[in-house]
């Protein structure tokens, strides 16, 4: 989508035609595509809330009560408790009512609403507000050190009202920062509110490139972040290397959990091998698994070399190991018939009989052929 910041200008989005990439930063982060936008619900009215999008992506639902005409990308001006902020329109329409049901949001009186379109003078003073938050951020780390926190302060938002600034953190324990939220309040002279947010937000917070090349989910279009474990990478067949299976959040990434079903849907025509498989050569033990094509590796602990087998011929041997049989291979049931020694020596010999005969043969004709025909066989 394109760039979505700035007001409209009669009825179309100005944006801050950088031509590319956003200039005022991350105003495409996790944006929705409005599907519904140019359908209209007969014989109701338009759905009155609108959905309102702050800095890094964070989202928040008002409702539009006094009809104000509004363009996706317009910046409005919005209740909060204690004051005012300003957003920009990122969905309104059916499509909304749909994303608070996905969000088990209720549509009731906690739903704050929309004050007015903002002016060129909000505008302004909202960016003089937004220059605050660089220092801040980097004041309120100096001062995290000094208190010896064990605290990972990882951005600073401040309201457009100027009052008020939230301080997103992570941290793997519970923090006492009272004395750092009066360090805060007298100095920089605002409400402070402490959020903690997860490893995963953070992350989404910042953004990044994945090791995929893409953006990362978390920052463009993955709100909810589910338990990612350790078993899915087993059920895919990854290697357990926590550098290789580990996101910039330092946790298991959530690209992990995309392919499970698939994986696990597969995976119910594949046997569960318990123990090695029993044949006369010895006990062959799994070595892979291939999943999509069903065809499992095989290889005795005497061998280098691994065996192909489908999922058939693994059943069938598991059958005949369960009655107490052995298989002589792992890919034929019977053996071949083996020849004994003394047959091939035999052979050997009347081989070797035959070759003498011949070449006795040879010489006599040679020998004759050596002869004067017009001298009597008798004469010296």
């Amino acid at each position: 989508m394109g760039c979505a910041c700035g007001t409209s200008i009669d009825g179309k989005v100005a944006g801050c035609k950088n031509n590319g990439a956003c200039q005022t930063g991350g105003c495409n982060k996790m944006n929705v595509f409005d599907w519904l936008s140019n359908m209209e619900m007969p014989g109701q009215d338009s759905f009155n809330i609108v959905e309102v999008r702050f800095k890094n992506g964070r989202k928040d639902f008002y409702r539009n009560i006094d009809k104000i005409h509004l363009t996706t990308g317009d910046a409005v001006i919005v209740e909060i408790p204690n004051g005012h902020h300003l957003g920009f329109v990122s969905l309104q329409g059916e499509l909304v009512r749909l994303q608070m049901q996905k969000k088990k949001i209720a549509n009731d009186n906690e739903i704050k609403k929309i004050y007015r379109l903002a002016h060129t003078k909000d505008l302004e003073k909202f960016e003089e507000v937004k220059k605050r938050e660089l220092p801040t951020l980097y004041r309120t780390r100096e001062i995290v050190r000094e208190l010896k926190l064990n605290m990972k302060l990882s951005d600073v938002e401040y309201q457009a009202d100027n009052t008020k600034a939230i301080f997103y953190y992570s941290a793997e324990e519970r923090v006492d920062f009272r004395e750092l939220i009066k360090i805060l309040a007298g100095e920089f002279k605002i409400r402070v509110e402490m959020r903690q947010i997860s490893l995963r937000q953070e992350a989404g917070r910042l953004g990044g490139i994945g090791v995929c090349g893409r953006e990362l989910c978390c920052s463009t279009w993955l709100g909810d972040f589910k338990n990612v474990a350790t078993s899915a990478a087993r059920y895919q067949n990854l290697s357990l290397n926590p550098s290789k299976l580990s996101g910039q959040c330092g946790r298991l990434k959530c690209c992990l959990n995309y392919e499970l079903e698939t994986y696990m849907e597969a995976l119910q025509h594949i046997p569960k091998i318990e123990t090695p498989l029993l044949t006369e050569q010895g006990e062959a033990r799994l070595q892979k698994t291939d999943i999509f094509k069903k065809i499992m590796w095989f290889g005795f602990s005497e061998e280098n070399t691994w065996y192909p087998l489908n999922v058939d011929r693994v059943n069938q041997i598991l059958e005949l190991n369960r009655a107490g049989k052995k298989p002589a291979t792992l890919i034929a049931d019977v053996a071949e018939a083996k020849v004994s020694v003394q047959t091939l020596n035999s052979d050997l010999e009347r081989l070797d009989k035959k070759y003498q005969r011949t070449t006795g043969k040879k010489k006599k004709k040679r020998k004759n052929k050596r002869r004067n025909p017009n001298q009597p066989r008798n004469q010296q």
